[in-house]
């Protein structure tokens, strides 16, 4: 049975404004092409994305893990499973981890606060931000919202969570990507002609096959112009996220590193 790829650009707080992201995809050979695109805005309809029976193998763009340092001085557990499940049981609401993670913030040194995981660094040149940010880009929210409804629905995590094995999520960083074809400059949120013209340098080197995923992407014409004129980079993430899906679909392991911190997790293709 031909396993369907997801790519998810997730949005901790979905609404009609600012939607979870779902690209779809298949591959073959060294081509994967696009289905389609979904738009969720409601937090009910990516639970139920996550109910869907497999096979089917994603990339999700929001952390699977914490930094350790934090986990350990909190004595939330050894595994990222156990440390959601804590994490839950002691902040019922993502402000209550906002709290959480600002209490221990107020008691660090300037600089030590917003700490990173191994794997946020794991590409040189490029850092994803910390799963410790709960304002301005609130990667923190994005954890505490997405990754203990993953666990929640069984769905597998290599290294991390035992689950459904036709259901396989892996953590995506569209940005690794992003970096990899126009370097440090921006592409979404803006509606200038420069980014732009990012966006379009992206699905264009995209659909030619040249990152180091060794995948060319196959679009329309209105699906490329689609990914091109959405100024927030939304759909561009999510498509991102399923070339890295369609990468780890033929990798052994789906690309999991030979040492994966438990607690940490790890970004597929980093």
């Amino acid at each position: 049975m031909t396993t369907t790829l997801w790519g998810v650009d997730f949005s901790s707080a979905p609404s009609a404004r600012k939607p979870v992201v779902l690209a779809t995809g298949l591959r073959a050979g060294a081509v994967l092409r696009l289905q389609g695109i979904r738009l969720l805005p409601r937090m009910a309809d990516f639970e139920a994305l996550l109910a869907t029976p497999g096979p089917w193998l994603g990339a999700f763009d929001f952390p699977f893990g914490l930094p350790r340092a934090f986990v350990l001085a909190q004595g939330l557990g050894d595994n990222a499973q156990a440390v959601i499940t804590e994490l839950q049981r002691r902040c019922s609401t993502r402000m209550g981890f906002r709290a959480l993670v600002d209490g221990w913030g107020n008691t660090q040194s300037a600089g030590q606060r917003l700490l990173h995981r191994q794997t946020d660094g794991a590409m040189p040149g490029i850092s994803s931000t910390s799963p410790l940010q709960t304002r301005y880009v609130p990667v923190g929210f994005m954890y505490y919202e997405g990754f203990s409804r993953l666990v929640q629905a069984g769905v597998h995590l290599p290294a991390l969570h035992n689950g459904d094995t036709a259901r396989v999520a892996l953590e995506g960083y569209p940005g690794l990507l992003a970096h990899e074809l126009i370097g440090r400059r921006s592409y979404k949120n803006d509606e200038s002609s420069e980014r732009l013209l990012a966006r379009k340098i992206i699905v264009e080197a995209l659909e030619q096959g040249r990152t180091r995923l060794g995948l060319r992407l196959k679009l329309t014409p209105a699906q490329a112009g689609e990914l091109v004129a959405d100024s927030s980079g939304d759909r561009l993430d999510a498509v991102m996220c399923l070339m890295q899906a369609g990468w780890a679909a033929v990798q052994p392991r789906h690309g999991q590193p030979a040492n994966v911190d438990a607690v940490e997790g790890w970004i597929t293709s980093a």
